[in-house]
């Protein structure tokens, strides 16, 4: 799905007061029933994060963070089955899964007389059951699959949807009997940056001749892009050549404006395909229809 600048502006506007739980995904789309739940809830994401980095150093301050424990260890008590992690990350606007992170670490903090071990702190997050205390067991779980945006289960769902979207990559290719090599052939080979694709004999995708493709499971908006462009997509196009980028939840139309450079940018599998073969088969067939003539 293509969007102007303008229409994602609008649905990034109107997520600014949301909070990244999963109830805030019904009333968006609700909102905007004309697109996907899959490119808002990547939009929604994009935007949440550029949120959480303006102002997550004022919830890491050693005495928001000790605010926050008491207040837990308060409410936990008062209220030892309610929802007690989860209602203050939205009431001070942090991810849940974040607000889990930090409580976690806190409760490590105490439990081993120093800093807590990351490698532990993470494995309790990926697994709330091993968390010694059963109530802050069950509020770090509460927060981890309420959250949409950060966590582990996100974090696992995205390397998923990001899977998905390769291995159906790779079954178009087939489908065409185009031939390729991915990711994994290609780092077997020695190479250590590339895209999902490389294709052994370039096709021409609406006039433009494209060497490679990078599947991207997600929106292209104008810093993601950026990013990529900068520390991927150049790259690309200066060992491989021209190639293409293919957005799977949308982007801002007005980011694929590289084309005569080099970079094309769809959202779903081109159907305008021109092989070599198909190339070569008119060919003849001009050819042959010239001596016809003659």
């Amino acid at each position: 799905m293509r969007l102007s600048r303008a229409e994602y502006k609008e649905i990034a506007k109107w997520t600014e007061h949301l909070r990244p739980i999963r109830q805030c995904m019904k009333m968006l789309k609700e909102r905007f029933p004309n697109h996907s739940q899959s490119t808002l809830l990547s939009i929604f994401s994009l935007e949440y994060q550029k949120r959480t980095k303006r102002t997550i150093s004022r919830h890491h301050a050693p005495d928001v963070i000790e605010s926050y424990y008491q207040r837990y260890l308060s409410e936990a008590k008062a209220h030892p089955t309610a929802p007690v992690l989860l209602e203050l990350a939205n009431e001070v606007d942090l991810s849940p899964a974040l607000m889990a992170r930090i409580i976690l670490d806190r409760f490590l903090q105490d439990l081993e007389g120093g800093m807590s071990s990351k490698t532990v702190l993470n494995s309790m997050l990926k697994e709330p059951s091993s968390i010694p205390d059963q109530s802050l067991a069950n509020n770090v779980y509460q927060c981890t699959i309420n959250d949409c945006c950060y966590g582990p289960l996100v974090d696992c769902i995205k390397h998923a949807i990001g899977q998905e979207h390769e291995v159906l990559l790779c079954d178009k290719l087939n489908e065409r009997n185009l031939s390729f090599l991915d990711e994994n052939q290609l780092r077997a080979m020695g190479y250590d940056k590339t895209p999902d694709i490389i294709l052994e004999v370039p096709i021409a995708v609406e006039g433009h001749i494209v060497h490679w493709i990078e599947s991207k499971a997600s929106f292209g908006d104008d810093h993601s892009h950026r990013t990529y462009l900068n520390e991927q997509f150049w790259s690309y196009w200066n060992r491989f050549g021209p190639g293409l980028v293919i957005y799977w939840y949308g982007f801002i139309g007005e980011l694929d404006c590289q084309r005569d450079r080099g970079i094309l940018l769809k959202d779903c599998f081109p159907t305008d395909i021109v092989t070599l073969c198909h190339t070569t088969q008119l060919t003849d067939c001009h050819t042959s229809q010239k001596k016809d003539k003659e």
